[in-house]
C-alpha cells in the first residue's frame, strides 16, 4: 500500500513538486528524475572526461578500511571506480548515534537498490553506491539522542551526555570520542526495550559497536559497515587527510571568488522565495575551519576574514595558504558539500530526503561555477512499519493510516462516535437548535410586552446553551470511560505509527524494531522497501 506525499501533513510544496508536478521546478534542478530517457545522455556527460582523482580514490577508500575486512562486493565495486564508465549512485547522512532514526536505514537501503537496478539496465556503464560519512559535522545535538518505545508503551528519549558544558564547541562530531556516557546510554536503552529473544544479542552487538574511547564516525561506520558491507556499500570517509589534498582546488576557489558564488546564491534563494522556499541559509562563504578543537564558519570582515564565535583574524593570502599546507583543516559547510562530493567522484545519482531535495534547488549555481555535472536528485524511499498489533486495531476499528496523518488528535473521538449507539453529537447539536429557535421564537413576543426583558434574553439563552455544553461535556467523559480500553488502543497505535504528531520514520530507532524481530530484520527491510513508487510506503511486519 502506498500514500500520496500530499496526504502526509509537514511536506512543503517545492518537494511535492519534485516529486510530482516537476514542470514547475525544471528552473531549479537539471534533470527530471522520471525521466528514463534522459539517464543514458546524463551518465555519457558526467564520464565524458575522465576525472584523474579516480585513480587515487580506489587506494585511498581502501586505506579506510584498516579496522575492517570489506565483503568481496565491496572490495570489486572500490575496485570498479577506477574504470572509466563507473558512476557513483551516492547518499550521506550525519552520524547519529545508533544509525540516528529510521530514514538512515532507508536512504542506505534505496541508494543500494538504485545502484542495482541501474547495473541491470544500462550494460554501457557500472554503478557502486557509496555513503558518505557526515563527520565534519558539528551540531552534536542533532546526533547524540534516539527514540523508542519503551515497555509503558510510552515515547522516551535516549540520549548520550558527554562532559562538555552546554553549548560548549566540540569541533566536528566525527572526532568525538565517546565518554562513560556511552554505556549509561546503552544501560537505558536495555532497560527500556521489551524483554525479547533478541535483545540480549542485540545489546552485546551495540555494546562491541559503541565503546568507551571510540568515536562517533568509526561506531557509525561499524553499524553501516555491519548492516550493509555484504551488499556491496562503499563506506567512504571525507574527513582523511588524503582526502582533503584533493579538495584543495575546490576550497581555493571558494574562498577566492566567494563573492561570486555567495550573489548567485542569495539570487536563486530569492527566486525559489518567490514560489516555494529556500532551504538553507546562504552564507558569505561555504568553509569551516578547525581551530583550537572547534569548528567555526569562516566570515569576511572588510579585507579580513574572521572565525564566527572567535577573535581572530586572517588575510585572504593567510588561509589560502593555510588550504595549500594543511587542507584537513578545512571543511565544506551543507551548501559546499555536495560539490566536494562530485568533484571527487562521477556522480549518476544522489539519494536524498525532502530536505535534501529542497537545498539541491539551491546548490545548481554553484554547480555551473565550478563547471561540475549535477547529478540526478532521487528521492528516498519512504515508509511506515505496521506491526500485527497496529493492524488489529486497524480492523477492529475501521481506521486506516490517513487517519492518524489527518487526524491524530480526532481519532478517539472518531472510534467513540462509532461504536457508541447514540450520536450524541448530533443529539446535542440538535437539542442547541431546538433551544435558540424558541428563544428566538419567544422574543418576538416578549418585545411587545417588555423591552428590558427582550433584551435579557439572549443572556438567558446563552446560559442555557452554556448549561447544555456542559452537560455534553459530561457526557463526553462518561464515553471516555466507558471506552476506555479503546482509548488505550488508539493512543498506542497513533504513538506507534505517527509518534510525537511526525512521521515514524523521523522518530524511531531501527533498534527498537530489531529488538523485536532479530538482525534479519535488515533484509526484510531490503526486500519489502519499494524504491520506484515515490509514494509513502507502508509496510506490514
Amino acid at each position: 500500500m502506498f500514500i500520496n506525499f500530499s496526504d502526509i501533513p509537514g511536506h512543503h510544496n517545492l518537494f511535492l513538486d519534485y516529486i510530482y508536478e516537476f514542470h514547475n521546478v525544471k528552473d531549479f534542478y537539471s534533470t527530471d528524475f522520471r525521466n528514463k530517457d534522459s539517464y543514458a545522455d546524463h551518465f555519457r556527460a558526467v564520464t565524458k572526461e575522465q576525472n584523474p582523482l579516480l585513480f587515487k580514490l580506489p587506494e585511498l577508500i581502501l586505506d579506510q578500511y584498516t579496522s575492517n575486512q570489506p565483503s568481496s562486493k565491496t572490495q570489486k565495486n572500490i575496485t570498479l571506480l577506477k574504470e572509466p564508465k563507473t558512476l557513483a549512485v551516492f547518499t550521506g547522512q550525519q552520524l547519529g548515534i545508533l544509525g540516528g532514526p529510521l530514514y538512515t536505514i532507508y536512504k542506505t537501503i534505496t541508494t543500494i537498490k538504485l545502484a542495482q537496478y541501474l547495473n541491470e539496465r544500462f550494460d554501457e556503464f557500472n554503478f557502486v553506491p557509496v555513503f558518505w560519512l557526515e563527520g565534519d559535522d558539528h551540531d552534536f545535538d542533532e546526533v547524540n539522542s534516539i527514540t523508542i518505545i519503551n515497555e509503558e508503551n510510552n515515547l522516551i528519549k535516549l540520549t548520550y551526555e558527554d562532559s562538555l558544558p552546554e553549548g560548549e564547541f566540540r569541533g566536528s562530531v566525527g572526532e568525538l570520542t565517546f565518554t562513560s556516557g556511552i554505556n549509561t546510554l546503552l544501560d537505558e536503552l536495555q532497560k527500556n526495550l521489551r524483554k525479547t529473544e533478541f535483545t540480549d544479542a542485540l545489546i552485546l552487538e551495540l555494546r562491541d559497536i559503541y565503546k568507551e574511547g571510540k568515536t562517533f564516525k568509526e561506531s557509525f561506520r561499524q553499524l553501516i559497515f555491519n548492516y550493509f558491507d555484504q551488499y556491496g556499500l562503499i563506506l567512504f570517509d571525507p574527513q582523511q587527510n588524503e582526502i582533503k589534498k584533493l579538495l584543495k582546488p575546490i576550497f581555493h576557489e571558494e574562498l577566492l571568488n566567494y563573492r561570486l558564488h555567495s550573489e548567485k546564491l542569495i539570487l536563486r534563494s530569492a527566486a525559489l522565495e518567490e514560489t516555494y522556499h529556500a532551504q538553507v541559509k546562504v552564507r558569505p562563504i561555504n568553509l569551516f575551519m578547525n581551530y583550537e578543537n572547534g569548528r567555526y564558519a569562516i566570515e569576511p570582515v572588510d579585507e579580513h576574514f574572521r572565525l564566527k564565535h572567535k577573535r581572530v583574524k586572517f588575510t585572504q593570502e593567510e588561509l589560502l595558504k593555510f588550504i595549500s599546507d594543511s587542507p584537513e583543516i578545512f571543511s565544506p559547510n551543507v551548501i559546499l558539500r555536495p560539490i566536494c562530493q562530485d568533484y571527487l567522484f562521477p556522480t549518476a545519482f544522489y539519494v536524498g530526503g525532502p530536505s535534501e531535495i529542497s537545498y539541491f534547488s539551491q546548490v545548481l549555481p554553484l554547480y555551473e561555477d565550478f563547471q561540475i555535472p549535477q547529478p540526478i536528485i532521487y528521492p528516498r524511499s519512504a515508509a511506515t512499519l505496521i506491526e500485527k498489533g497496529v493492524q488489529t486495531v486497524f480492523d477492529k476499528y475501521q481506521l486506516t493510516l490517513n487517519d492518524f496523518f489527518l487526524n491524530a488528535d480526532k481519532i478517539a473521538e472518531k472510534v467513540i462516535s462509532r461504536l457508541s449507539e447514540k450520536d450524541f453529537d448530533t443529539d446535542f447539536a440538535a437539542a442547541q437548535t431546538e433551544i435558540e429557535n424558541v428563544i428566538e421564537g419567544l422574543k418576538q413576543n416578549l418585545l411587545s410586552l417588555d423591552k428590558t426583558i427582550y433584551d435579557a434574553a439572549d443572556r438567558y439563552k446563552q446560559k442555557i446553551v452554556s448549561t447544555l455544553m456542559e452537560l455534553k461535556g459530561k457526557t463526553n467523559e462518561a464515553q471516555k470511560r466507558k471506552y476506555e480500553t479503546t482509548l488505550r488502543q488508539t493512543t498506542k497505535t497513533s504513538l506507534a505509527v505517527f509518534p510525537n504528531a511526525n512521521l515514524q520514520e523521523r522518530e524511531l530507532n531501527y533498534f527498537y524494531f530489531a529488538n523485536k524481530y532479530g538482525k534479519d530484520f535488515i533484509k526484510l527491510l531490503f526486500e519489502e522497501l519499494a524504491i520506484n513508487k515515490f509514494e509513502h510506503q507502508v509496510i506490514n511486519l
